[in-house]
C-alpha cells in the first residue's frame, strides 16, 4: 500500500489553471498505475486520468481530454495533474488514487483536495 496527499487546489477563474501533486509514501510506488478522480456535488466519483508506471501511457477521460495532463515523477514520489482551460463543470473534489500491478482497482486513496472553478 501507498499513502496518498493531494495538494493544490483552490478557486479559480474558468479559462485559468491549476496543478495538482499528489505525495506518495511507499518503497514500490515506481510499480503502481497512479490516477486522479473527481467528485463533484452530487454525483458520482468520476475517472479523470490515469499513467502507467513508467509513465509511457497515459488515459483522459473525454471530458478532459486535451485540456488536462498527468505527469508522475518516481525519483520524487510525485504524481501531478496539470489542469488548463479550466471550466465550472470541473469543479470537484479530486483524488489520487494508486492501483498495484497486478490488481484491477485502484486500492489507495488520498484525502482529496477541492477544485471550484467560477463563471
Amino acid at each position: 500500500q501507498v499513502q496518498l496527499v493531494e495538494s493544490g487546489g483552490g478557486l479559480v477563474q474558468a479559462g485559468g489553471s491549476l496543478l495538482l501533486s499528489c505525495a506518495a509514501s511507499g518503497r514500490t510506488f515506481s510499480s503502481y498505475t497512479m490516477g486522479w478522480f473527481r467528485q463533484a456535488p452530487g454525483k458520482e466519483r468520476e475517472f479523470v486520468a490515469s499513467i502507467t508506471w513508467s509513465g509511457g501511457f497515459t488515459i483522459y477521460a473525454d471530458s478532459v481530454k486535451g485540456r488536462f495532463t498527468i505527469s508522475r515523477d518516481n525519483a520524487k514520489y510525485m504524481v501531478y495533474l496539470q489542469m488548463n482551460s479550466l471550466k465550472p463543470e470541473d469543479t470537484a473534489i479530486y483524488y489520487c488514487a494508486a492501483q498495484q500491478r497486478g490488481y484491477t482497482d485502484f486500492g489507495s486513496w488520498g484525502q482529496g483536495t477541492q477544485v471550484t472553478v467560477s463563471s
